[in-house]
């Protein structure tokens, strides 16, 4: 966009229908309140499956999609704002639904030249049954973020998660489970100039207790950031260049961020997932990370809107 944010009328896209919800309204909050603070016009949208005709009776100048998970985040919106012709945020149609299958997501990576962790995809009935591989291992549904539905097996472990196979389970009904890695969970923000891709620094994420899962991420106090990592400098450029290189692999737009293990006794490095509209609540990374390069959140949210176009 061209024209100055005091003159847009921007749509800022929140809630949605995935288990990511909640973390979506709190992104959707942070990012209209950075948007009204510099002049915009904003409407709050919770988006449903109205969103089409929400939008056409709206009509804005821009759609700031602050929306996580299915749905929203892989590719499904994307398709509306594209047949609404509306100038919209983050990544298109394809790379949205490309980075949201991991196990697609993880066939390009490697294709590129990116280590990613072995395992595969799994019937979840299956995965409950048995150990499919050698625990210690990870059970994660294919098509959420934010942790959801994230399983750890430890070794030693007398069978796998119950959970997976019960009826209720809301996640599909094929699992990713893919060797754990032990070690550092790391982080890289990646910001897709039109210069090309930058990445940002590379934070060490250490939960308080436990596994790096949902309550970690989202909760007050669940984790400690470390940033920058306290790496060797060849891993942490290692991990820097990795995470451009998955932004362009994937054909990502504006911000993202990869998500990274590092054993750092075998001197390992694997790019988990790649996330196209990462977390913008108070304690997520990528805000944090743009100021600690000294990109405030209300200018990386401005930056985020100038990027937007359409087609993406």
């Amino acid at each position: 966009m061209t024209r100055p944010l005091a003159e847009l009328h921007v749509a800022v896209l929140m809630g949605g229908l995935s288990s990511e919800r909640e973390v979506s309204l709190s992104s959707g909050r942070e990012c209209a309140a950075a948007l009204e603070r510099q002049g915009a016009r904003v409407t709050r949208v919770d988006a449903g499956r109205d969103l089409g005709e929400v939008l056409t009776a709206l009509q804005p100048d821009v759609v700031f999609n602050a929306l996580h998970g299915s749905w929203g985040e892989d590719g499904c919106v994307q398709g509306i704002l594209e047949t609404l012709g509306l100038p919209y945020t983050h990544s298109g149609v394809l790379a949205s639904a490309l980075t949201m299958d991991k196990d697609k997501t993880k066939a390009i990576l490697r294709a590129a030249g990116v280590e990613v962790p072995g395992g595969g995809l799994y019937d979840r009935r299956e995965v409950a049954r048995r150990h499919v591989i050698a625990p210690p291992y990870i059970i994660k549904p294919n098509a959420e973020g934010s942790s959801v539905g994230v399983y750890l097996v430890p070794e030693g472990a007398n069978g796998p998660q119950a959970e997976v196979g019960a009826d209720d389970w809301a996640y599909g009904e094929q699992v990713m489970v893919e060797p754990y890695i032990p070690g550092k969970e790391l982080a890289v923000a990646v910001v897709g100039e039109a210069s090309g891709p930058r990445a940002l620094t590379v934070t060490d994420i250490t939960p308080v207790k436990g596994f790096y899962d949902y309550e970690a991420k989202y909760a007050p106090g669940g984790s400690v950031h470390r940033l920058p990592a306290g790496l060797p400098e060849a891993v942490f450029q290692r991990a820097l260049r990795a995470a451009e290189q998955a932004h362009v692999a994937l054909g990502c737009r504006g911000v993202t961020r990869s998500d990274f293990r590092y054993d750092d006794v075998k001197d390992v490095l694997v790019l988990l997932e790649v996330n196209t509209q990462p977390g913008m609540t108070p304690t997520s990374l990528v805000p944090e990370q743009a100021d600690h390069v000294g990109l405030g959140f209300d200018d990386l949210v401005r930056w985020i809107v100038e990027d937007a176009s359409c087609p993406r």
